[in-house]
């Protein structure tokens, strides 16, 4: 009863903490009741009972993997911090602790799994700094007007089905990724400009040469 009472307490000294500073607080710990901020970054456990608290709702991925909102990532520092994050939310270290404590676990791996994939990309980065701004992704009509761009995918496209030894396949891979790589450093151009809309278009053009990648693997699978 005074645990509870404490608790409640101690809830709405942070509610009124948060409120002051403009931030609500969020959800009571699942397990033993006490306050918590709100959060939607990284994983916590609650200082009380160490228990691990739910993943947010719609978490912030850039803040979750400790990176700045950017196009630009280091790789390295990504990997590291996706290693740290897994090493203490992994599902094989919550074996013993109460059901609802292991499905969380599982939740925050997963989420974690997709934050890494999701910002080591640069498609899928550039497109979810996209969904941040409130900015459609660009559809495949929107690069129909650029002549030269359609007619250099229907080229290589026809390259890739011609292919019938490795060697025409590693240069067909090549050409892919010294295209990819053009529009990755002109997609950063954009968005540290902050043009938006160039950066979709851009990032309509990489859309393209990802299906030729997958088209390529796909060729280069024994059959």
């Amino acid at each position: 009863m005074r645990a509870a009472l404490r608790a409640r307490l101690g809830w709405a000294r942070l509610a009124l903490r948060g409120a002051a500073l403009g931030r609500a607080p969020g959800p009571p710990c699942w397990s033993c009741g006490a306050p918590l901020p709100s959060s939607d970054g990284p994983p916590h456990f609650c200082p009380g009972c160490q228990a691990l608290q739910p993943p947010a709702p719609r978490p912030d991925l850039f803040r979750l993997m400790d990176c700045d909102r950017s196009f630009r990532v280091d790789p390295g520092q990504l990997q590291r911090r996706f290693r740290s994050l897994q090493r203490a939310v992994h599902p094989d270290r919550f074996g013993q602790r109460p059901p609802k404590e292991q499905y969380y676990s599982e939740q925050h791996s997963s989420l974690i799994n997709k934050a890494y994939q999701t910002l080591l990309n640069p498609l899928s980065r550039g497109l979810y700094l996209l969904e941040l701004s409130g900015v459609e992704p660009a559809k495949e009509t929107d690069c129909d007007a650029d002549s030269a761009f359609l007619m250099e995918i229907m080229e290589i496209n026809e390259k890739l089905a011609e292919s019938k030894n490795k060697n025409n396949l590693e240069e067909v891979e090549t050409s892919i990724k010294v295209k990819q790589e053009e529009l990755t450093r002109e997609v950063t151009a954009a968005f540290e400009r902050d043009d938006l809309q160039e950066a979709k278009k851009l990032l309509g053009k990489m859309k393209y040469f990802a299906n030729l990648e997958d088209k390529l693997k796909a060729k280069k699978v024994p059959s």
